[in-house]
């Protein structure tokens, strides 16, 4: 097996080459031209950023990615599938606003904005793999009928997962409701009594007759199929997700959502993870805390293995910034992610992710330099 290029950009520029273009020539070095064909409809995949978070990537950066892939004479759009909590992206109208109030408008991006599981995260396409958890995984539709992708992926740490990035950007951010319900419990959701005020709601759109309505909303365990519907349509908020599975499991379920997402388009795909303002936890917060090591850089790969190995190397050879969260693992060369939450071992997604045939931990970094030479 040939060892994959990560193509490696810090962020210095001159007057001949801003950074809008070395995300570019990264995107060049990648493969961008051989992956995607005129006439593609291509998934442009990020995370929009909850309301009131800071640290998602700049619009002005989407902007030259989908250039880029017009020039290739192929159609891109933006998209992302909504949240299983209940946020400001947990169906597709709040989503579609918030994406707009962060910067995400036709006006700036160049490119359409489609929430991929559809209006409340329902519109998913099974796709058969095998998997140690899963044996078909359900992938947001609009993902699974796009010829191509192209992931956009802001580099951080995460409180599950130890990171996130390329690999947690496809597998749990491709997957619609009930995959990401599937992925983080293994049990039916639960219900808050004391939130309750048995009005009826969760069993009018409860399509399994999983609901009955007593004093309090009760849950079949054995009929619910976990597709999460209850959760978003319950208007006091009393109908809540069990997180019952551990960090391990939870990053193996992911990597095999990414198994799924990326079935009949291996080829058909590039990633481009942005290790700058690297916050601590997810996006998925209304806030983003001070950032635990300087900017890194942008890396790019068709091998999103290799991307996210190559990330965190490169984030761990920082110096830990003595102003933010991260207290232990602050030199250069210790473990950052393992200093923000020590009980979990990121590892774990990007083994099982190279077991699965996604890719390479072993990489070969090929820096594109402040001349893009």
């Amino acid at each position: 097996m040939t060892t994959p290029d990560v193509h490696y950009s810090d962020l210095r520029t001159t007057p001949r080459q801003n950074l809008l273009d070395k995300v570019e020539a990264l995107l060049g070095r990648a493969g961008l031209a051989d992956r995607v064909q005129r006439g593609d409809l291509v998934a442009v995949k990020l995370h929009f950023g909850e309301k009131g978070n800071t640290s998602f990537i700049r619009p002005v950066f989407v902007r030259r990615v989908v250039e880029a892939i017009k020039a290739l004479g192929a159609k891109p759009f933006l998209t992302d599938a909504n949240t299983l909590y209940v946020g400001t992206r947990a169906e597709a109208v709040s989503h579609l606003e918030t994406a707009i109030q962060n910067g995400f408008d036709y006006a700036v991006v160049g490119a359409p904005l489609v929430i991929a599981d559809g209006l409340r995260g329902s519109t998913s396409v099974r796709i058969p793999i095998e998997g140690k958890h899963f044996r078909e995984v359900c992938v947001a539709a609009e993902i699974a009928h796009a010829d191509a992708v192209v992931g956009l992926a802001h580099f951080k740490g995460h409180e599950l997962s130890g990171f996130g990035g390329a690999l947690k950007n496809l597998g749990m951010g491709c997957a619609a409701r009930e995959g990401k319900l599937a992925q983080h419990s293994s049990v039916a959701p639960k219900v808050k009594a004391k939130l309750c005020v048995a009005c009826g709601e969760c069993v009018h759109w409860c399509a399994q007759g999983a609901i009955a309505v007593g004093e309090v909303a009760l849950i079949d365990a054995e009929r619910c199929v976990g597709c999460g519907e209850c959760i978003l349509t319950c208007p006091q908020k009393a109908i809540q997700v069990q997180w019952t599975e551990g960090p391990a499991s939870l990053q193996e379920k992911m990597a095999e959502y990414c198994l799924g997402t990326l079935a009949g388009k291996r080829d058909k795909c590039v990633f481009v993870n942005f290790a700058t303002q690297v916050s601590p936890a997810c996006d998925c917060y209304g806030h983003s805390d001070a950032p635990i090591v300087a900017d890194a850089g942008i890396l790019c790969s068709a091998d999103p293995v290799a991307l996210d190995q190559a990330c965190a190397d490169l984030v761990n050879s920082f110096a830990g910034n003595p102003g933010s969260c991260l207290t232990g693992n602050l030199a250069p060369g210790a473990d950052k992610f393992r200093g923000l939450y020590p009980q979990v071992d990121w590892t774990v997604q990007l083994a099982y992710a190279e077991a699965l045939g996604l890719g390479s931990r072993l990489y070969r970094r090929v820096d594109l330099g402040a001349t893009g030479a």
